[in-house]
C-alpha cells in the first residue's frame, strides 16, 4: 500500500456526469411517465444505456490527459490491444462465472422452482452475443474501472479495501439504470446488486493479476460474464416470478470473490504476478 498515491476521485466524478447526464433523460421519460410508444422506447433506452456505459471511458481518458499527457493517453489504449492473456486469464473466468451463473440458474428446480428459459433466441447466437457483450454490452466499462481505476486504487489502499470501495462505487453508478423503466435493475434488489459488483470486483481483480496485468482481461472477463446470463437467466423481468436465482447467484459470487481473495496470498496459484 501507498497512502501517497492520490486517490483517483477526477475519475469517479467525470465518470458519474458523463454517464449519469445520458441516462438522465430516460429517467424523466420513466419517471414523468412522458408517453413513448412500445416500439421506439427499447431502442431509445438500450442506445442511451450503451453509451453511458462509456463513462468509466471517458473519465480515465480526461484523468489521464490531465495528469500524465497526451501521448500516455494513446499507450493507455494501445495496452487493451494486448490479447496475449495466458490460458488461466481466458479459461478461469469461463469455469468461475460459468459456473455460478449454472448453478443459480438450474439449482431451484430442486427447490421447485422453474428454470428461467434461455434468452437468445438459439443457442446459436451466443457467439455474436458474446462479442456484443464484451465491446458493447459492459466490456467497455472496464476500459474504466479495472483499466484505470483499480491499479491506483490497490496500490493506495491494497486488494481488499480498494475492491470493496470500487464495488460499492461501481453499484451506485448503475443507480440512474433502476428508474428506468424495463431495465433489468428494477427487478433487481439495489443491496443484493451491492454485494454482486463486490464480488465481481474481487473476481475481475485476480483475473487481471493471472493475466499479467493486462487491462484486456477485465474486458473479456466482464463481458463473458454477461453473456452467460444470456443463456443461463438467474432473473426474469416479472414482479410475480421468484428471486431465488437472483439470490443464489449473488451470494456464490460474492463468496467466490471473497475465498479467492483470501487465497491470493496463500498459494502459488492465486498468487501469481502479485
Amino acid at each position: 500500500m501507498n497512502k501517497n498515491v492520490n486517490f483517483p476521485t477526477r475519475f469517479f466524478l467525470v465518470t458519474f456526469i458523463l454517464s449519469w447526464v445520458l441516462w438522465a433523460p430516460l429517467v424523466l421519460v420513466s419517471l414523468m411517465e412522458i408517453p413513448v410508444t412500445d416500439k421506439p422506447w427499447p431502442i431509445i433506452r438500450f442506445t442511451g444505456i450503451m453509451l453511458g456505459a462509456f463513462g468509466p471511458l471517458a473519465g480515465a481518458l480526461f484523468d489521464l490527459r490531465r495528469t500524465k499527457g497526451k501521448g500516455y493517453v494513446r499507450k493507455y489504449l494501445n495496452s487493451f490491444t494486448d490479447f496475449k492473456l495466458g490460458w488461466k486469464a481466458y479459461i478461469y473466468p469461463i469455469l468461475i462465472f460459468g459456473g455460478s451463473t449454472f448453478i443459480a440458474w438450474l439449482f431451484p428446480e430442486f427447490l421447485g422452482e422453474k428454470r428461467l428459459s434461455m434468452l437468445l433466441p438459439s443457442i446459436w447466437v451466443y457467439l455474436p452475443c458474446l462479442l456484443f457483450m464484451i465491446f458493447l454490452g459492459g466490456g467497455q466499462e472496464e476500459f474504466g474501472w479495472r483499466g484505470y481505476a483499480l491499479p491506483i486504487l490497490e496500490n493506495k489502499f491494497g486488494i481488499w479495501i480498494a475492491n470493496i470501495i470500487l464495488g460499492v462505487i461501481w453499484a451506485f453508478w448503475h443507480l440512474p439504470l433502476w428508474f428506468i423503466t424495463g431495465t433489468s435493475q428494477t427487478y433487481m434488489n439495489f443491496g443484493g446488486f451491492a454485494l454482486l459488483m463486490t464480488g465481481y470486483s474481487f473476481i475481475l481483480s485476480w483475473i487481471r493479476r493471472i493475466s499479467g496485468n493486462k487491462p484486456f482481461s477485465g474486458v473479456y472477463a466482464h463481458g463473458l460474464a454477461n453473456s452467460f446470463v444470456s443463456i443461463m437467466p438467474t432473473l426474469l423481468m416479472d414482479e410475480s416470478v421468484s428471486r431465488v436465482s437472483f439470490w443464489i447467484w449473488v451470494i456464490l459470487t460474492f463468496s467466490t470473490g471473497i475465498i479467492i481473495t483470501a487465497l491470493r496470498n496463500k498459494t502459488y496459484l492465486f498468487n501469481q504476478n502479485e
